[in-house]
């Protein structure tokens, strides 16, 4: 997977990601949205253990990180009990509104004013009145959970800059099945253990968790989050496009361009969102001979036990 070029990466979760919510809705008509969230993390959390094999936490910081990662996971399928209300594609565009405000806040320049005026617009299309109805309970919970995938977002970057390996995710989204499982087994019982059921929660959990979430995670260590976010800005057009295929939908016209809406909205934020350059001091000019004298004052330190792990190939702590 590492071979990949990280936007293939991105193209494929989206993909993923969004077939396997299609499947997941019908998944939710037989069990409930309780159910298909408790399959979906649960089994998820089984195949990721089972794969990394990861150890616990060291230490504060990094048990935070887990915990916050897989809170925010656990959010983001509030988009399940919203997919009983909505369209798949009106739901995901509702969905990726987080993703975007977060992108412009990181802002502030006119244009970015516009594109956001363009969301609101896509967002205004869907209530138009028309012959599908917006329930609001559906919009509320889309809305939580874009919020909840602004988080996810921030926090995975995070955790795949200082980490390697899928250990940290496979323990977040056993945090996840831990919040969210207990709900799916009071709804529904034994009815999860019907073995067409459990078979339909594997593939709802391997095609929207484990592939999207690793492929995700992989791809956050190679690409700026400029990137990722205008990827993920082709999630209400794949959404649309699995709504039609997988579950028979038909969406208006104009439904057809407030996807479009929020499509561009999202390109042309973080298209003109600044690149980050990976740090405060990085690409800072040096005065004229301070990297000779920097060499100078390091060659007359003694030997201590730092500077020689560092010589044998050691990396600094972890802040």
């Amino acid at each position: 997977m590492t071979r990949l070029p990280a936007p293939a990466l991105m193209l494929a979760s989206v993909l993923s990601i969004q077939f396997g919510q299609a499947v997941g809705k019908q998944l939710a008509g037989a069990v409930g949205a309780p159910g298909a969230v408790a399959l979906r993390l649960g089994l998820a959390a089984l195949v990721l253990l089972l794969l990394h094999r990861p150890s616990l936490p060291r230490g504060r910081a990094e048990t935070v990180s887990v915990l916050g990662l897989g809170t925010a996971i656990a959010g983001m399928n509030l988009i399940y009990p919203a997919l009983l209300f909505l369209p798949l594609g009106l739901a995901s565009a509702l969905q990726l509104l987080g993703p975007v405000t977060l992108a412009l806040c990181t802002s502030r320049r006119l244009r970015d004013a516009g594109f956001a005026a363009l969301a609101g617009c896509g967002v205004w299309l869907f209530h138009a009145p028309g012959d599908v109805r917006m329930p609001l309970p559906g919009v509320l919970l889309a809305l939580a959970a874009g919020i909840s995938m602004a988080g996810y977002l921030l926090l995975s970057k995070r955790t795949g800059d200082r980490t390697t390996g899928g250990g940290p995710l496979a323990l977040a989204v056993t945090w996840a099945a831990l919040l969210t499982v207990p709900f799916g087994v009071a709804d529904q019982g034994t009815a999860l253990l019907a073995p067409r059921i459990l078979a339909t929660g594997l593939v709802v959990a391997v095609l929207s968790a484990v592939g999207p979430y690793s492929l995700e995670l992989a791809a956050l260590r190679r690409l700026p989050a400029r990137t990722v976010s205008v990827l993920t800005s082709l999630e209400p057009a794949s959404a649309g496009l699995a709504g039609v295929l997988v579950l028979g939908e038909h969406l208006a016209l104009t439904q057809w361009a407030a996807l479009g809406c929020v499509g561009v909205a999202s390109t042309g934020a973080v298209s003109s969102a600044p690149r980050s350059t990976g740090g405060p001091d990085r690409g800072r000019r040096l005065p004229k001979g301070a990297g000779a004298e920097a060499g100078r004052c390091r060659d007359a330190l003694p030997a201590g036990p730092d500077t020689a792990a560092e010589g044998r190939g050691g990396s600094a702590p972890r802040p």
